[in-house]
């Protein structure tokens, strides 16, 4: 085969600059990435020989570094499961296949904070890290069971080399160019201090040669998986060198190490991010847990050992009463690992209660950046739902700190049966909504509902300790059996008469029609002139904008306007209805304040042409008078 030439794709030239020039404040760590992509393939090849009779099962497997001072290069070794040519055009011609755009716009948000750039693992672009110390890099590889090897080459520009070539050993041979500057990597001993750093952990040999100085051979590391290790022998930096080595970025939030015993027996490593990765929602993201079996790798892409939910938690477990010969397609119906998953879970959500009662600002902290898919767990988690719902946060009326459901109800008013709530975008929204207003005024405490996911638990919520829920934009609360606060400005808003409000809902009705579902006076407002309400019977009004948003509904329901009697606007209006007979203008006010409650709810005016048209005439009028 003669030599091929390719090009990087779209936006890999982009990434590659990234990476070489501004990703790490610390060049050590592309040592580590490409140490750990060589413990990868080995770990694939020992899988593959023990369910895989085709695949030798004899083969001693290691990582093997050679430093060659003369020639300015640094070789990184494996005999694991190897490349074809079609992986090698694949895998490193197109960098983070489905992050890419996420990658940059993560590096943009991080720019200033060098300590946690470390994004290479989360978007698998660890191999171009060489390209911070070497001007070229060459890849050798043999994937086992072929007869062809492959060389594959580039100076990390704008393109890539792929060539046939003979080679008898299985596996892959990184050769990196060093740059002049970068001379540093060329001596053994700065290799060896980098490897019992962050690579201590690999459960292979990694052995060091310096070629032309008696070629002695080094043992670098321990080769013992550290999540078999006591934990009273490990420190907290080598539990944060793993967590890196599986993709993380800086320290994790949380450890949690455990061996549990009984019917099924494990170990499980786990980590909880300090921050969300940037694909969290991602519907193509993949678990984060590698499954082992007596320290043998199974599979990195076991959707059944943890829930959906906890998507953003790496680790590894290992258990040995899990079958090697397990395939991918069993594992929904194999029962060790149910009941691995019960237990993990059980724990997971007990270390959490832990921090919610005893670190509650350091829980905090979690739910800001993972809340949002944790509270997916109260929609799919039957069995946790009370639980789970137990440490959930909320942000409420009450103050600017997150508050608990247990926490809201002990703050509940003698006379209050429900756990008011209402939903919205975002809290900068939410604090705009008119409809909240005459809850403020009574002191009553309103919780804050801003994920998309709340809009789906909540329905399936019948109460929580006996208290129902109630969204404050549906149906109609009677709000009288609570005193408004002292205030006196309040005390001076003196409600039009009954009379004026009954005459003017009726003069509305006739001219919006079935515009809207119906008129009502309103116990809620206290600054707004209106506001919109939907049925009791009907849908939330933000569950239905979301459902709208995503095609699953083809139209909008008519929604109850509320008017504010105490309001001079609507005091005005129900004067004019009750005491003149040129009632024209109440029509052109009517349509616009109901565009007017459309526009606060985030929709637009029924008709654009015609609210603009109606809102120049009245303010013409105005300023004629």
């Amino acid at each position: 085969m003669g030599l091929e030439e390719h090009n990087f794709e779209a936006e890999t030239g982009k990434v590659l600059n990234i990476v070489i020039n501004s990703l790490y404040s610390n060049k050590d760590i592309f040592l580590r990435e490409l140490i750990s992509n060589a413990s990868d393939a080995c770990d694939k090849r020992r899988y593959k020989s023990l369910t895989d009779k085709s695949f030798s099962s004899s083969i001693d497997l290691n990582i093997n570094l050679s430093v060659d001072p003369k020639a300015k290069t640094l070789k990184i070794t494996d005999n694991g499961i190897g490349m074809s040519k079609d992986e090698l055009i694949s895998s490193l011609g197109t960098i983070a296949k489905s992050g890419t755009k996420s990658f940059l716009e993560g590096i943009t948000k991080q720019k200033n904070n060098k300590d946690d750039l470390s994004l290479i693992g989360q978007f698998g672009v660890g191999f171009y890290s060489a390209f911070m110390v070497a001007d070229k890099v060459e890849v050798l590889s043999k994937s086992v069971g072929s007869k062809k090897a492959h060389h594959w080459i580039s100076d990390g520009q704008s393109s890539f080399t792929v060539t046939e070539s003979e080679n008898d050993i299985e596996g892959t041979e990184i050769t990196l160019h060093i740059k002049k500057a970068e001379k540093d990597y060329l001596e053994s001993f700065r290799i060896e201090n980098i490897v019992k750093k962050y690579s201590d952990h690999i459960p292979y040999p990694v052995k060091l040669v310096e070629i032309g100085k008696d070629d002695e051979i080094k043992s670098l590391n321990s080769a013992s998986a550290l999540w078999m290790r006591n934990k009273k022998d490990i420190k907290p930096d080598q539990y944060e060198e793993f967590y890196n080595h599986l993709g993380g970025i800086g320290k994790p939030w949380k450890t949690i190490h455990n061996t549990t015993e009984g019917i099924v027996s494990f170990t499980s490593l786990l980590f909880i991010p300090e921050m969300k990765p940037f694909d969290l929602f991602n519907p193509d993201r993949k678990t984060s847990v590698k499954l082992y079996t007596n320290r043998v790798f199974i599979t990195d892409e076991c959707e059944d050992l943890l829930p959906s939910y906890l998507r953003f938690i790496k680790g590894v477990v290992d258990s040995e009463d899990i079958d090697l010969n397990v395939s991918r397609e069993m594992m929904q119906s194999n029962a060790a690992l149910k009941k691995i998953s019960k237990a993990l879970v059980n724990k997971i959500l007990s270390e959490l209660k832990k921090d919610f009662d005893k670190n509650r600002e350091g829980y905090e902290k979690f739910f800001e950046e993972f809340g949002a898919a944790f509270k997916e767990g109260i929609y799919e988690d039957f069995d946790r739902k009370k639980s789970l719902l137990d440490i959930t946060l909320f942000k409420s009326s009450n103050s600017v700190n997150y508050t608990s459901l247990n926490e809201y109800i002990s703050r509940m008013k003698d006379e209050q049966t429900e756990i008011y709530y209402i939903s919205g975008e975002n809290i900068e929204q939410i604090l705009t909504s008119p409809q909240i207003e005459g809850y403020k005024s009574r002191g009553l405490e309103v919780i804050y509902m801003v994920d998309p996911i709340d809009e789906f638990w909540l329905p399936s919520m019948s109460e929580y300790e006996g208290k129902t829920f109630k969204s404050i934009t549906k149906g109609i609360v009677d709000l009288s059996k609570f005193d408004v606060k002292d205030d006196k400005e309040s005390k001076k808003k003196k409600p039009a008469t009954k009379k004026d409000i009954d005459n003017l809902i009726s003069e509305m009705k006739s001219h919006l029609g079935d515009k809207v579902k119906d008129i009502k006076s309103s116990q809620m407002l206290t600054d707004s002139p209106v506001c919109l309400t939907a049925d009791e019977a009907g849908m939330d009004i933000h569950l239905e904008k979301l459902m709208r948003q995503h095609k699953r509904l083809d139209k909008e329901s008519k929604k109850i306007l509320e008017i504010n009697p105490s309001h001079n606007l609507i005091k005005s209006l129900g004067k004019i209805v009750s005491n003149t007979k040129d009632k024209a203008i109440v029509s052109d006010v009517s349509h616009l304040l109901l565009d007017q409650a459309r526009i606060v709810e985030g929709e637009l005016p029924l008709d654009t042409k015609s609210f603009t048209d109606k809102l120049s005439s009245i303010i013409t009028k105005s300023l004629s008078n």
